[in-house]
């Protein structure tokens, strides 16, 4: 029987909670003992929902940090510009770290992680969860056998959906790049990882192009007001990306009161998010905010031995999951993230491989069970001190957030970046 991990949560958030969950629906294989979170009620939360001592809910990760090492790993899910300075000071303690993607928002801040975990021989997973689902796993082994003989180029879309783009990158945490980084970091990061992933050879060039082509003031409707809740019913009820209709009339009268939802108020009832519709951040109309990042973008990238790849990124969608389409020398493969359809060149044969995972509406079941298979590799490791069973370590993430970071460079600039 593998050693059960002794746990630190460090942010009570979203992705916080998600892990949190999981510890608590997988008692066998870990246990949190302490928690950092500097609001009281999601500390008390999850405080509560594992039992933590009063002296072990902390307001803020320094006063876990200056004491003596008490746990076997720190989860590390705070927001992307608070990401570094936890992960250093735990990593010097010996803490094993899992930190929710990216890194960090600066090439260099990654880059001091990834020394000082190394320096310090620690455990180290970023949540590239996308690694981690059974689709990615199924899609990359079949990918290894050759079934469509060498991999010449991919085309990958990832349909962020005009709620999210909304709710995460207009009115929210990851809406401008000065407060915590840009957009293909924030979100695509995943993407970027994936797409260095599966076609498995280093990256040598980047190109990028992307604009904020709708959220933008001088795109506001004639008549319309500064938050939802005091818009003209004429227009309101005609705007797609209305807080009324996406948090109230689309979820809370339909009983769904869960993320994005619960992101907005602890107060899930129609009078309480009405409420933080009407004096908070999530309540502003979509022209009116201080979002600077991207709502559409391309990326190109050229892979060693002439492979090549393109990703893009969109708001403007229905939320579904990613579609990619991988073209080999002797196959193609088209996937939507669930179903693999593959056509043999020689044979003319179609076949199918399906690898939809059970959803019971938990967060857990997010990212096709990547949140669960990327909490059960690294528990696994932790266990047996043993970084195989990690797929997105320091070194391989390091290299796609460079990636990233290029693809940034060349949008700003027009310029084909080179991968050193």
């Amino acid at each position: 029987m593998e050693k059960k991990a002794d746990l630190i949560i460090v942010g009570c958030g979203g992705r916080g909670m998600v892990y949190s969950n999981y510890v608590k629906r997988n008692p066998e294989r870990a246990r949190v003992v302490a928690v950092a979170e500097p609001r009281d009620y999601y500390r008390n939360l999850v405080g509560d929902l594992h039992g933590i001592p009063p002296e072990r809910r902390f307001r803020s990760w320094e006063e876990a940090a200056s004491l003596p090492k008490f746990a076997d790993a720190v989860l590390v899910c705070t927001l992307d510009a608070l990401h570094e300075a936890p992960t250093l000071a735990f990593a010097e303690k010996g803490y094993h770290i899992l930190l929710e993607k990216p890194i960090a928002p600066t090439p260099d801040a990654c880059r001091r992680i990834v020394k000082k975990v190394k320096e310090t021989g620690v455990l180290f997973a970023v949540c590239h969860v996308m690694r981690y689902t059974q689709y990615t796993r199924q899609l990359k082994a079949l990918l290894d056998q050759g079934v469509i003989g060498d991999v010449v180029s991919i085309q990958h879309l990832e349909p962020v959906g005009h709620w999210h783009q909304c709710h995460s990158f207009v009115r929210g945490n990851w809406r401008n790049s000065r407060e915590t980084c840009f957009m293909l970091l924030a979100k695509c990061c995943h993407d970027v990882d994936w797409l260095s992933y599966v076609m498995g050879r280093k990256c040598r060039k980047v190109h990028s192009f992307g604009s904020l082509y709708e959220f933008r003031k001088e795109k506001q409707p004639k008549g319309a007001a500064d938050r939802c809740t005091d818009c003209p019913a004429e227009i309101e009820s005609m705007c797609p990306y209305s807080a009324l209709k996406i948090y109230l009339r689309d979820r809370v009268a339909r009983n769904q009161r869960g993320w994005p939802t619960d992101v907005l108020t602890s107060d899930v009832t129609p009078s309480g998010v009405a409420e933080a519709l009407r004096k908070g951040p999530y309540g502003r109309c979509v022209y009116k905010c201080d979002n600077d990042v991207v709502d559409n973008q391309v990326v190109n990238f050229f892979f060693e031995g002439g492979a090549t790849a393109q990703m893009v990124m969109t708001a403007f969608c229905n939320e579904g999951g990613r579609q990619t389409r991988i073209f080999g020398t002797r196959g193609s493969i088209v996937t939507d993230s669930t179903l693999i359809h593959i056509t043999d060149f020689l044979t003319g044969e179609k076949r199918s491989v399906d690898t939809r995972v059970v959803n019971d509406g938990s967060m857990l079941s997010g990212h096709g069970g990547g949140d669960s298979g990327v909490m059960d590799s690294f528990l696994q490791a932790v266990a047996t001190g043993d970084g195989k069973y990690i797929l997105s370590g320091p070194e391989e993430t390091l290299e796609s957030h460079l990636m990233c970071f290029l693809a940034e460079e060349s949008r700003l600039t027009g310029e084909v970046k080179e991968v050193k």
